[in-house]
Parts: structure tokens; C-alpha cells; sequence
């Protein structure tokens, strides 16, 4: 079966009513369409997020920090909602010019140090805190390798699969079976790396682990796209395995939390400024009030 033919125009123009679930806030131009200030809070690190994929690594990975007695660590995390367009007010254009989530400051030094792209990010507080970043070769390389990997192959699983499975305007069996295809390969080279390695960069957790998991351990966990029987997540046994394992850890059970706004109520923290938070403020406690 194939789709309806397109002819594309010779020339490219914006129908602002193409795109989709995501038609309301995409453009073709960048930044901002509305002055606002971002808030700030006590701590010298202040995340700007929404829990997707790309920002719970960060959030993972500030917990993981917390968990590992980093008390420089601590972190305001504020919600931007990207449905509403929050990540095009002029002070978020102003930190990620690219008007994507997480974006980081870090106000710890003399001068404030801006950050946005998640692998950025992750590398950023790594060297700042000097763990989950091996010092020694191979496995530093090994963790940049499977790093850089995931930037590189998850917008095939979210921007490819995803919209077109979950959420383009109309199903087309093109689009699908060819990103399909391409998730399928990159679970299988995920599962054969996990099969002869506990984490992806050999025997140590790294932020290669923080990068990859949201994507793919959320995609066989039954997190993504209500997709798991479609590609039969279940054959990878190995990524099976390593997800559970990560998903066991309490830095990543509350990192995936921060910022979240779907889902059970209880595991929901929309914003985090302490960690007595994740037993006082989730929205199940929030509503109660």
C-alpha cells in the first residue's frame, strides 16, 4: 500500500496548520515571541525543563550528583511547558538560542555559565563534580562514544518513529515502516553492546547510561509511544535487563519525576527546589491542599 503522492513546491512556505500535535508552537524561524523572565532560585544551579527524554538525563544525572553526597549539587528545577510555548520567552531564548529543553545555569562562579543540549550538559556537570565521566581510557572513550551515539540516533526514535507512530495528523505507512525499521536496528546494537558489557561504557554507570536510557529504556519499559508491542520491545532482553537495573536506582526514580506533568499524580514533582519535596509537593499532595 502506498501513501498519496506529494509533489513538493519549488519553493518552501509555512502552512501554520501542518505538523500535526506540535502544529501551535512549531515555526520556521527562531527566537523569542514574548518578553519573560525566567525565575531564579536559591541554588546556584537552576535547570529549566519538561521531564522528555532529553530532560530527565539531566535531572538523572543532578540526582545522581545529590545521591553521591555532591551537596554542590543541589538545584532549582523550574517547568517550562514546551505545549504553551514557555521555551520562547526571551529569557530562556536567552540561555538556549535553539529554544529546546533542559537548558542550565550555573551561578556558582564569578560569572554565570550558561548551558543547553543535553549531552552538553551532562559532560558540563561531570567535569565539574568529577564522576560518572571515566578518567582512564577506553572506557572515557566508550562513554563518549555511546554519548554522542544516542544524540545522534534518538531523534530517528522521537522526531522520526514517534511523531509519525504517535503523532502526525494522519497515519502513513511510509514514514513508519521506515523509522520502525531504523529503532529496530538501534535496539539490536544496543542489545548486542549489552550483552557483552553490565553499561554501556563497560563495567562503570556513566552519563553515557543517564543519556541513552530515558530514550530507549523508556521505550522498552512502556513509556514511549504505546509502542512496545508494535516493535516487540521484549526481544531485547538485554536492554530489558540494564533498563530495569537503572530504573531500580532512587537518583533515577526521583530524576524522572522533576518537571513531569503526566501520568500518576504521585509522581509528579512540577517543580523541585529541595528534597524534602519529593515527599512534600508531588501534585497528588499539591491538589490535596
Amino acid at each position: 500500500m502506498s501513501d498519496t503522492a506529494y509533489t513538493p513546491p519549488k519553493v518552501w512556505t509555512w502552512d501554520k496548520e501542518s505538523g500535526g500535535a506540535f502544529a501551535s508552537i512549531n515555526r520556521p524561524i527562531a527566537g523569542p515571541t514574548h518578553d519573560k523572565e525566567l525565575p531564579v532560585g536559591k541554588h546556584p544551579l537552576q535547570l529549566y525543563s519538561l521531564a522528555t527524554p532529553n530532560g530527565v538525563k539531566v535531572t538523572v544525572m543532578l540526582e545522581e550528583l545529590l545521591e553521591a553526597g555532591h551537596k554542590g549539587a543541589e538545584y532549582d528545577a523550574w517547568l517550562i511547558r514546551i505545549n504553551d510555548g514557555d521555551q520562547f520567552g526571551s529569557g530562556f531564548v536567552d540561555i538556549n538560542p535553539n529554544s529546546k529543553i533542559p537548558a542550565l545555569m550555573d551561578r556558582s562562579g564569578s560569572e554565570p555559565v550558561r548551558l543547553f543540549e543535553s549531552a552538553s550538559i551532562l559532560f558540563y556537570l561531570a567535569e565539574k563534580f568529577g564522576v560518572f565521566l571515566p578518567s582512564e581510557q577506553p572506557a572515557r572513550a566508550e562513554t563518549m562514544n555511546w554519548l554522542f551515539w544516542q544524540m545522534g540516533s534518538a531523534p530517528y526514535l522521537g522526531g522520526g518513529f514517534g511523531h509519525f507512530y504517535a503523532y502526525a495528523p494522519e497515519k502513513w505507512e511510509y514514514p513508519i515502516n521506515r523509522f520502525a525499521m531504523e529503532v529496530k536496528r538501534q535496539l539490536d546494537v544496543l542489545d548486542r553492546r549489552l550483552g557483552e558489557v553490565e553499561y554501556l561504557a563497560g563495567d562503570q554507570y556513566t552519563i553515557a547510561d543517564m543519556a541513552v536510557w530515558p530514550w530507549y529504556g523508556g521505550l522498552v519499559k512502556g513509556w514511549a509511544y504505546s509502542a512496545g508491542e508494535f516493535l516487540s520491545v521484549h526481544e531485547y532482553k538485554n536492554v530489558n535487563r540494564w533498563a530495569d537495573q537503572l530504573h531500580a536506582r532512587p537518583a533515577v526514580k526521583r530524576g524522572r519525576m522533576v518537571n513531569r506533568v503526566s501520568g500518576d499524580p504521585a509522581d509528579q514533582l512540577h517543580e523541585r527546589h529541595d528534597a524534602s519535596d519529593f515527599e512534600t509537593r508531588t501534585q497528588d499532595k499539591v491538589a490535596a491542599e
